[in-house]
């Protein structure tokens, strides 16, 4: 017995590392692609994407544990339903209802990991991170260029292209400058420049040793000026503080402020803890593989449940919101609608089960009664 939870102990580790592993992968792949598309269309800086991936990561991470987990104890008792050593184990007169206490062993730490990560800390990255777009908002038109793209200022007027940024990012290369003012466009390039803020707290963009082209368009007149110094104004923004969304709410102001919009929310957050130590529950006997069926059928069931599981929570609050679900009533109904699609299943593998043991004992009996050669 104890042989038996101590090897179920340690793969049920190594696998949810590995599927821990595999969905941190998927995730950070899709998010850092999709920040890296806004970075090229000039839409983000690239300096902000790091921050931006490491913020959407820890919003995501309560559900990638709950799904690890999940994950990680069907593939375990599947894989000793396979090889038959789930076969051992019943044959020694115990029953899957004595999985429950070894599993919760596992999965309770991780559940109460889930839980500080859905109350605390999931809205307080939500928060920094709307904060830290407030701010990008509000940086210059220099800080948000990337090197070698070209960059429209807000009012359309101007043109900026760099090719690269020192290690710092005030000593700029290759630049060059289009303008726009009283129907003439200028063309402003330079070799080097670097960043300077006066005493009023005006941004310039100052050029060394450069040339300055100013023309009429339509009009082959170009006048040529060069210059060992030229700056340019950087035009800022003032970006006002957006208001918080609900997701970035603290879970004490939800509890404080009732109305059907918080309590949706508060009970989703609740909600994430709660299903994964359902979903846990669920996948012991959606474990059990069927020879007749096929060995991925329940894989695919049991996911099945998962994707139906989360969608009706999303309906349920949803309804909360719009005040067309009682606050009291909430998303509960889901989890104990669940809660005994799990009893009716642990009942039924209980039930069917000890079938092999004995179905074990007439084959030895058989090979017992049949003749040697």
């Amino acid at each position: 017995m104890k042989l038996f939870k101590k090897s179920l102990s340690h793969e049920l580790i190594s696998t949810a590392g590995a599927v821990f592993l595999v969905l941190i992968g998927i995730v950070i792949a899709q998010r850092a692609g999709y920040f890296v598309q806004l970075a090229a269309k000039g839409v983000l800086p690239n300096d902000a994407i790091n921050t931006l991936l490491g913020f959407n990561m820890v919003k995501f991470l309560p559900m990638i544990l709950s799904l690890s987990i999940f994950l990680a104890v069907l593939l375990t008792l599947t894989r000793w339903h396979r090889d038959s050593e789930m076969v051992v184990w019943f044959s020694a007169g115990l029953s899957i209802m004595q999985w429950i206490r070894p599993i919760l062993t596992f999965a309770l730490p991780v559940v109460a990991v889930i839980t500080l990560l859905s109350l605390q800390v999931m809205p307080w990255a939500i928060q920094k991170g709307q904060d830290y777009r407030t701010q990008l908002k509000s940086r210059d038109e220099l800080s948000s260029i990337t090197p070698g793209v070209f960059k429209e200022s807000s009012g359309g007027d101007r043109v900026y292209f760099i090719e690269g940024f020192d290690e710092l990012g005030n000593v700029v290369k290759n630049i060059f400058v289009q303008t726009v003012q009283h129907q003439k466009t200028g063309v402003v390039v330079a070799a080097e420049g670097s960043r300077k803020k006066e005493a009023n707290g005006d941004n310039f963009l100052v050029m060394e040793k450069g040339r300055r082209y100013e023309g009429t368009p339509n009009s082959a007149e170009v006048s040529t000026t060069e210059f060992d110094r030229y700056a340019v104004r950087i035009q800022t923004k003032e970006a006002a503080p957006e208001p918080y969304t609900r997701q970035a709410v603290s879970t004490q102001s939800l509890i404080k402020d009732n109305n059907p919009g918080n309590n949706a929310e508060l009970q989703w957050r609740l909600a994430i803890p709660i299903s994964a130590l359902i979903l846990v529950l669920l996948s012991i006997p959606l474990s059990f593989v069927d020879p007749r069926a096929g060995r991925s059928l329940n894989l695919i069931f049991a996911l099945l449940i998962y994707i139906v599981y989360n969608n009706i929570l999303s309906i349920f609050q949803a309804w909360v919101t719009q005040g067309r679900l009682n606050p009291m009533i909430g998303l509960w109904p889901v989890h104990i609608a669940f809660s005994l699609l799990a009893v009716y299943l642990f009942y039924r593998r209980n039930h069917l089960l000890p079938i092999i043991p004995a179905s074990i004992s007439n084959i030895s009996r058989l090979w017992e009664r049949t003749p040697s050669p």
